[in-house]
């Protein structure tokens, strides 16, 4: 339960950043907020050429017995697990997909590149590029963790 509470509070703090915007954070993505990247013409592939629109907020799992976060503010996104991975990198539309990158500080690279599946107001699923395979995320509000998230047995 620590655990859970932990990462309860690290979502709150970076849920906050979200807070100081135009206010129009809930009403549907601007239709030309994918029409932005015209012309694919040699730029860096790894970088999403567009807002994440859909994809901004706190997400969170269970995936391995650990808590994963998944915190995406504009361009920009950030991965915590509670077995200590800490990583950041850019999310958004790539070649007519919405993808995420990451980098991670321990090396790890099992969620390098992630392809995103489907996105909707609760749940975000991802397949990565790593050994993880598909991920299926749940939207956090207000830096609370969802309802019905298993966390009883993290932190034994």
């Amino acid at each position: 339960m620590a655990v859970a509470a932990g990462l309860a509070g690290t979502l709150a703090l970076t849920g906050c950043s979200s807070d100081s915007g135009s206010g129009s954070g809930d009403g549907p993505a601007s239709p030309g907020a994918s029409a932005s990247g015209t012309a694919g013409t040699g730029g860096d592939s790894s970088t999403p050429s567009a807002a994440a629109g859909k994809l901004e907020g706190s997400w969170v799992a269970t995936t391995g017995g650990k808590a994963v976060a998944l915190v995406i503010t504009g361009k920009q996104a950030g991965l915590f697990t509670t077995g200590g991975t800490v990583c950041t990198g850019t999310a958004g539309d790539e070649a007519g997909m919405q993808m995420i990158h990451l980098k991670c500080t321990d090396g790890n690279k099992d969620r390098a590149t992630g392809m995103v599946d489907s996105v909707n107001s609760t749940t975000l699923k991802v397949t990565w590029s790593g050994n993880l395979g598909k991920e299926s995320y749940t939207k956090a509000e207000g830096g609370q963790l969802p309802s019905g998230l298993p966390t009883a047995s993290l932190g034994s």
